[in-house]
């Protein structure tokens, strides 16, 4: 386990944090003391290599398994074509009814509001989205606001990117004034990993910027092992629920990262004690380039059936799997 004191952040200006990520691997892995001409290690170009200081701060020094590291380290394997793994893996091209705006589920709607995330790990079912060309205009009379405004059976609106905590405490602003127009809309969810790997970002600023959104305010990190939690981002994540913002979380099941009811049921105590609710365990996103984090179903299953075993029902995780063209998460059928 890494000592919580090992980092502290050294300045309360995110952006200037963030200007400080590792963005070479070579960095990194010099950083994290191992050696930088390893036999598997991959390609940057496609999916650039992108880590905050505070992230790879949790990681073990000289352990080339550590299963942060895995997570966001470029591996030869992400090259390979395989057969079932796709540039779309959960549809979201299809479902798209506006430039940024994912329409899928009845009564709540995504927004890509940015392509921007502070760090970049492996298995992103985004990691081919072309932010580009689906970015969407959130002023008053626009494409997007207009779609929300004509369609009264959505009560919820969905934050996502990239992450959509790298946009300016301005821009999240307007965004909020947009929303507080329309009467059905009542929720406010922001899908984040950021929560997690840049601490910084998450200050009385940035909380009352979401305390003037006039429904509720549901936050979900996302956060895969039980290392990823220290401290540190407790006191960032406590800013949130003592405004009284429900937290969740949402794990995905990776080989050699989490693929322990062990450490799934460890992530699970430790998320209720930074008062935040395991919501979902989710299979992988067949996303091309992260066909090397898959496990076989049979694997999977007997994983989750031994989580749910250790853990009380409030602690477990639903375990899912977002298909293509279905009308909500598929659970994984395991008994």
């Amino acid at each position: 386990m890494i000592p919580e004191s090992l980092f502290t952040p050294q300045t309360n200006d995110w952006k200037l944090s963030l200007s400080r990520a590792f963005r070479r691997q070579a960095d990194l892995l010099e950083y994290c003391e191992l050696d930088v001409n390893g036999t598997t290690h991959g390609s940057e170009t496609d999916f650039p290599v992108r880590v905050t200081r505070y992230y790879a701060s949790l990681i073990e020094k000289g352990n080339a398994k550590d299963p942060l590291l895995l997570q966001v380290l470029a591996d030869k394997r992400e090259q390979q074509s395989v057969p079932g793994y796709s540039l779309d893996a959960v549809g979201d091209m299809a479902a798209m009814k506006a430039p940024g705006l994912i329409h899928k589920y009845h009564s709540r709607v995504l927004l890509t509001v940015t392509g921007a995330c502070p760090i970049h790990c492996r298995y992103c079912f985004r990691r081919h989205f072309p932010y580009s060309d689906s970015s969407p205009d959130l002023q008053l009379h626009s494409e997007v606001m207009s779609y929300l405004s004509s369609h009264r059976e959505i009560n919820e609106v969905i934050l996502s990117g990239g992450d959509p905590l790298m946009l300016s405490d301005q821009k999240l602003s307007s965004l909020i004034r947009q929303l507080n127009q329309l009467s059905h809309i009542r929720y406010l969810r922001i899908h984040s990993r950021l929560l997690s790997v840049l601490p910084e970002r998450i200050n009385p600023e940035l909380v009352a910027v979401f305390s003037r959104f006039r429904g509720k305010v549901i936050f979900v990190t996302h956060i895969n092992h039980p290392q990823e939690l220290s401290g540190v981002n407790a006191q960032s994540l406590q800013l949130l629920s003592a405004q009284g913002f429900q937290l969740f979380n949402q794990s995905v099941l990776l080989k050699e990262v989490n693929d322990s009811a062990a450490v799934l049921a460890e992530l699970s105590y430790r998320l209720f004690d930074y008062q935040i609710i395991p919501y979902y365990l989710h299979k992988l996103d067949k996303v091309q380039g992260a066909a090397h984090f898959d496990l076989p179903d049979e694997r999977l299953c007997a994983i989750y059936r031994e989580l749910c075993a250790r853990l009380p029902g409030y602690l477990t995780p639903k375990f899912v799997n977002e298909l293509s063209g279905r009308t909500s998460k598929t659970p994984v059928q395991c008994f």
